[in-house]
C-alpha cells in the first residue's frame, strides 16, 4: 500500500494539488513513514489549509 500512497503524494508534491484531506489523514494514520512526507507537503502548500496539531492532522 504505501508505494501508492507515496505515488499519490510525491504527484501532489510535484503538482500543488491537494490529494485531499481523508486521504492525508488515513496515510497519516497508518504509516509513520509517510508522515515525514505529509509534513514537508503541509510545509510547502500552506493553502491546502491542513496543520499538524498535537500530532494529528486537522483542517
Amino acid at each position: 500500500m504505501r508505494p501508492e500512497r507515496m505515488q499519490k503524494l510525491k504527484v501532489a508534491a510535484n503538482s500543488g494539488e491537494n490529494p485531499g484531506f481523508e486521504f492525508l489523514q488515513e496515510c497519516w494514520n497508518d504509516d509513520p513513514a509517510l508522515q515525514i512526507v505529509i509534513k514537508k507537503l503541509l510545509a510547502k502548500f500552506l493553502q491546502w489549509g491542513v496543520a499538524i496539531v498535537d500530532g494529528v492532522l486537522v483542517k
